[in-house]
């Protein structure tokens, strides 16, 4: 198992992971799958030394993924980042989302990352039991904000605070 910082030539498989979740209704807010061409410029505004989009690698194959994203784009909250997980249908249950987590809050402090945020749907059970695992607590809950044809989704925003003295 080898996570490393994503490169271009990811950006179809990382897509193909994403796309594999819109039709659940409990991942993601999409209602299409999403293009290689309309990811790029998201791509591009991750960089390793402060945004960083990590794949995690299984004998070669792309398992998953991990991206930080900046949180609301004023300069104040430039320590706070919003966590974007994603495991590919073949690996699931084999530690992946684990993995990557660990790494994320491990690697923060290098960062200068503060705040951790992760942005769940409440049907999606295994993602808010993960990070819960991890130390994240519910610090918001909006009811009924994604609506779907196959209903109303609730979402829970968990955080945790990380390269901080208590």
């Amino acid at each position: 198992m080898v996570i490393r910082d994503a490169v271009e030539s990811d950006l179809a498989v990382i897509v193909a992971i994403y796309n594999s979740t819109v039709s659940t209704r409990i991942v993601t807010a999409d209602f299409e799958p999403v293009t290689v061409e309309s990811r790029l410029a998201w791509f591009a505004s991750h960089r390793p030394n402060d945004r960083p989009l990590w794949v995690i690698e299984i004998d070669g194959a792309i398992a998953g993924w991990l991206g930080f994203q900046s949180f609301y784009g004023r300069p104040a909250y430039k320590g706070t980042v919003e966590l974007s997980l994603y495991v590919s249908p073949d690996f699931r249950r084999r530690g992946i989302g684990r993995s990557l987590l660990e790494k994320a809050i491990e690697t923060s402090p290098a960062l200068q990352i503060t705040t951790l945020l992760g942005f769940i749907f409440a049907s999606n059970q295994p993602s808010l039991k993960l990070f819960e695992q991890y130390g994240f607590e519910q610090w918001g809950y909006l009811p009924r904000v994604a609506k779907f044809e196959t209903g109303e989704q609730d979402l829970v925003i968990v955080g945790r605070r990380v390269n901080v003295e208590d």
